[in-house]
């Protein structure tokens, strides 16, 4: 990432360009604080780390103005809570395979679900009468209307069903996927998480039923869900950072943290 971040600090910022070992004995040496946009709810802080290190909760990007389309509130209405199935901005090599395990899923939990649009060139007229699809809808709006939410593991989608008190069934792709997916299963909010790979129908559909019937993954998702609802991360952030301008004399714009 050096080259990139060094890019922008030339061109954009006017500044000098980190050196290899980039600002981190800096950043120790003056204390800078480092600022971490998750939920100790759900990861609790280190005891061996620095007081300058700062666990804020979740920063969410409330979403205001947004219209749901009629044909969603029509679906949402015609039965009971479906299940939602979406890997954001995952590709699988074979989307295919991936859709046909999720339909032989919902026929083998009778479940409805909907679908999240990126799947091949996968359309409404494809799909079977209790699967919905759509291009976008903020997380915020509609993971709470959901029975259970079926993704990826990416940090923002687990944080959005977590705060919306639903259980998750975690499909991970790479990265950090596995590990939020793992964080999932031992808060007793979801199912333990699926390996992409070898998944079969079969699997997801017993996934799902147990998301949906198990009374203790519901109670832990809506308890935790209720927690993070109360948080207010970004808020909380902006204190340190202003914090930490004003104790070296940095004029603060008010209107920047409005």
């Amino acid at each position: 990432m050096r080259p990139i971040i060094n890019e922008a600090r030339r061109d954009v910022l006017n500044l000098q360009p980190y050196r290899v070992i980039g600002p981190w004995p800096e950043m120790l040496r003056t204390r800078m604080p480092v600022v971490y946009g998750y939920s100790e709810q759900v990861l609790p802080k280190p005891r061996d780390w620095p007081d300058f290190i700062h666990v804020t909760g979740y920063w969410f990007l409330h979403e205001h103005g947004w219209t749901p389309p009629r044909d969603l509130l029509d679906f949402l209405a015609d039965g009971s809570p479906p299940v939602y199935i979406g890997f954001g901005s995952m590709v699988d090599r074979d989307p295919e395979r991936i859709t046909e395990i999720a339909l032989n899923a919902l026929r083998y939990s009778g479940q409805r679900a909907i679908f999240l649009r990126g799947w091949g060139d996968l359309q409404q007229a494809d799909l079977p009468p209790n699967v919905f699809m759509i291009d976008n809808a903020p997380h915020e709006w509609l993971f709470p209307r959901m029975a259970a939410v079926v993704h990826h593991g990416g940090a923002g989608t687990t944080a959005a069903a977590i705060r919306a008190g639903v259980p998750s069934i975690v499909v991970p792709f790479f990265g950090d996927q596995p590990f939020w997916g793992d964080r999932v299963a031992l808060l007793g909010v979801g199912t333990a998480p699926l390996a992409r790979k070898t998944l079969t129908g079969a699997q997801l559909a017993g996934a799902i039923d147990r998301a949906i019937s198990d009374n203790n993954i519901r109670a832990n998702a809506a308890a935790l869900g209720e927690r993070i609802r109360v948080e207010d991360g970004v808020a909380r952030a902006v204190e340190i950072i202003e914090a930490y301008a004003r104790e070296r004399g940095v004029p603060v714009d008010e209107t920047v943290f409005a």
